[in-house]
């Protein structure tokens, strides 16, 4: 593990060599690349058991879109086929530095990922507090797969690959842009299991909106962080928080080596008498402890001071998440951890910003 960095690197120069140009170049046009990591987008359903399952490659997925030969030259890199259920930090980790290899060249506009939708705004976050390129990147899915009457990952790779080429979309970083709506990953979120208008950003409103093969901006992206891949992922563990919740899973994360704790709890920011026991427990072990919320609109906020609000958790230690999301929480305090552990307020204003 202490080598990941380099074995990475490796690997991304590997697949980068074989990713493969699918139409004739075009001087005029600017370059995208296409990194497929699998999903519901590149699935066709199974006639035996009626489910989805894998069955796409990226070139397959590229040349039932003959219009992108209009928008820019394409090249591919296969990078995995799997459901986004089995989606890892270590593999984001990889896709990261994958992705920074294929952005290196300079002929290169942007990258498109195709992804799944269900950990989509989860992996897009870590690679927009990881990647060292500044080019955009857009990930991308489907809600449909192919075998549907009107699969929607055609259209949604068109955009975006329109938007990775577009100047009005250079500076929002990376991106989750499903069905002509563009979010920025710090805020996007899945909200619905099915449909394609899926993904929003909540309060924070989209970025854009793409129609007719152009980009109109609505917002500027959130102020955004950057972390150098650690050699090691740290282990962080999330546990939920609920009426009648006693703090045996705090406790038994504690004592089972866990190196960092999220708990979702409720309102803006509150645990009951037995939760907060074992998140003194944790932070009496030097574990860092970040308070996250399971309502969907709204930041973690020092508004109650009884045993177990939001105010005395701070007080006794505990990190306010602000308005992150619980997975997002985990994902950047995995990163962070390897620079700042030692040091709380640091920790604390990297979860303030």
């Amino acid at each position: 593990m202490k080598k990941i960095n380099s074995v990475l690197a490796f690997l991304g120069v590997l697949l980068f060599c074989l990713s493969s140009a699918l139409a004739e170049h075009s001087p005029a046009l600017p370059t995208v690349v296409i990194i497929t990591t699998g999903g519901t987008i590149a699935e066709k359903t199974d006639p035996n058991t009626g489910g989805s399952v894998p069955a796409l490659s990226g070139k397959d997925l590229i040349e039932a879109i003959p219009s992108l030969s209009k928008v820019a030259n394409i090249k591919v890199i296969n990078f995995s086929n799997i459901d986004s259920s089995q989606m890892t930090p270590q593999i984001w980790a990889n896709l990261s530095v994958v992705t920074d290899k294929a952005l290196e060249d300079p002929e290169v506009k942007g990258a498109v990922v195709t992804h799944g939708t269900d950990t989509m705004a989860e992996g897009a976050y870590f690679l927009d507090l990881t990647l060292k390129s500044t080019k955009p990147v857009v990930f991308v899915g489907a809600m449909r797969n192919v075998s549907d009457v009107s699969p929607d990952g055609p259209a949604n790779i068109l955009n975006a690959v329109i938007q990775a080429c577009s100047d009005e979309a250079k500076d929002w970083g990376v991106t989750v842009t499903m069905n002509q709506y563009i979010n920025s990953a710090r805020d996007a979120r899945k909200t619905q299991t099915s449909n394609v208008q899926t993904f929003n950003s909540g309060e924070k409103g989209y970025l854009g909106y793409i129609a007719m093969g152009k980009v109109t901006k609505f917002n500027n992206r959130p102020q955004g962080q950057k972390f150098p891949l650690p050699d090691k992922l740290p282990d962080v563990v999330i546990v939920s928080a609920y009426a009648g919740a006693d703090g045996r899973l705090i406790r038994s994360a504690v004592t089972s080596g866990a190196e960092g704790l999220v708990v979702e709890a409720v309102g803006a920011g509150n645990v009951n008498k037995d939760m907060f026991g074992a998140i003194q427990y944790a932070i009496g072990k030097d574990i860092p402890v970040v308070i996250t919320t399971s309502v969907y609109h709204g930041s973690v906020m020092p508004v109650y001071a009884d045993q177990g609000g939001g105010a005395l958790l701070m007080k006794e230690g505990a990190i306010l998440g602000g308005d992150l999301t619980t997975a997002k929480a985990r994902l950047l305090l995995m990163l962070a951890l390897p620079y700042v552990k030692d040091d709380h307020k640091k920790l604390v204003g990297i979860f303030s910003r």
